[in-house]
């Protein structure tokens, strides 16, 4: 909410509520936004922590299957090299042809 939008509140609230009872309701208003806020962060906290063990296991268990799939291929020797680019491959030599 902007400055404007906030002062355009509380005239409306002075008109409604009269110069008497403006700032007990503003009292109110702050008991029951605070109230709420705390309310808010208490359950962003326990849906955090519901969800950071099985995210930390989750993880464990891509980082143990990562490393079980990538280390055999990094410690297996290179047997067979595949032709370079540049190289040139002979086409295969067909049996039964005399020209």
């Amino acid at each position: 909410m902007s400055g404007s939008e906030i002062v355009v509140i509380l005239l409306l609230a002075l008109i409604v509520l009269g110069p008497e009872k403006l700032p007990e309701a503003i009292r109110k208003f702050g008991r029951v936004y605070s109230e709420i806020r705390k309310v808010s962060n208490g359950f962003q906290s326990e849906f955090k922590s519901a969800f950071d063990e099985p995210m930390k296991e989750l993880r464990e268990t891509a980082q143990l299957t990562r490393d079980a799939v990538l280390k055999p291929l990094k410690d297996e020797p290179e047997t067979k090299k595949p032709p370079a680019a540049t190289e040139a491959v002979s086409p295969p030599e067909i049996e039964g042809d005399d020209s």
